[in-house]
């Protein structure tokens, strides 16, 4: 068991000691949610959107009221002075707690391990490999929510690890490419950046928003568009999204290669500069 730092509950446990009861709602039935996080230098970046998300999603799946972004940050900031973490990554995770209180509070725990031990090896090394998922998927009404009730996706990222590839993407029954298992999709055709509707239920990504964004202000022309297989193999370009492996280009999907990284490496070093902003805005005292 590791003996890593853990905040649950208004405390730090280790080890053993980190036990969530059987009669939370969020180890019984998976009624949680959470995000995940990347530190740089002792710091989540993107903290105030990671919590409006989790707040919101709180909020719109009936959850009681959860701790507040104050406490989380202290609690983040608790587990990380334990650890002695500076570049890493963080797990946020809420859940509904033990019913039948007046009132009920929500459950909820704080954790982080290093950075390397969560960075695909595409990730590190400039492009990485995907694969088709064998099982058709939907998202369902609680696709666009980071829940803790997370099978189908696990399912995906073991498809990867068999494969020995770093990341699984899911296509509908009706072919269209939705998401990878932890990232979100996005390919560039005829000059164009497209990644799938938010309409189609997948989850509305951190980082996939601060690229269409940096899109914007980069004069690069990006719209929703639903994509199939047959677009991904035509595209010039195929790059995926999420907070901890930032923004990583496909260089293989099924086994075919994937040539480009220009669009790519610019939304990258867009990203990284707004990294960069946020670290600076906190040395002169003006973090968000």
């Amino acid at each position: 068991m590791p003996e890593r730092a853990l905040w649950i509950n208004g405390r730090l446990c280790r080890g053993a000691e980190a036990t969530l009861s059987l009669f939370d709602r969020g180890a019984r039935d998976g009624e949680g949610l959470f995000e995940t996080l990347r530190i740089y230098g002792g710091h989540p970046f993107a903290w105030p959107r990671h919590m409006e998300r989790l707040v919101l999603s709180a909020a719109v799946l009936g959850f009681p009221v959860p701790a507040s972004p104050l406490t989380l940050r202290a609690a983040l900031d608790e587990v990380l002075a334990a650890e002695g973490l500076a570049d890493a990554v963080a797990r946020i995770t809420v859940t509904r707690g033990v019913a039948g209180g007046r009132p009920t509070r929500t459950g909820a725990w704080v954790e982080a391990e290093p950075l390397a031990a969560r960075l695909w090896r595409g990730a590190r090394s400039g492009a990485a490999a995907a694969i088709v998922s064998r099982r058709p998927f939907q998202p369902g009404p609680l696709g666009a929510h980071k829940t803790t009730s997370r099978l189908a996706y696990h399912l995906a990222r073991e498809e990867a690890r068999v494969a020995g590839v770093d990341e699984t993407l899911l296509v509908s029954p009706e072919g269209q490419v939705l998401e990878g298992s932890v990232s979100n999709l996005f390919a560039v055709m005829a000059g164009e950046v497209l990644t799938p509707p938010l309409a189609t239920g997948i989850l509305p990504g951190i980082t996939r928003a601060m690229v269409l964004s940096s899109c914007a202000s980069l004069g690069l022309a990006a719209r929703e568009r639903t994509l199939t297989l047959a677009d991904l193999h035509a595209a010039d370009e195929v790059f995926l999204t999420n907070s901890v492996q930032e923004i990583v280009p496909l260089g293989s999907l099924e086994g075919r290669p994937v040539a480009g990284r220009a669009v790519s490496a610019r939304l990258l070093a867009d990203y990284r500069e707004a990294v960069e902003r946020e670290a600076l805005s906190r040395a002169t005292g003006r973090e968000a």
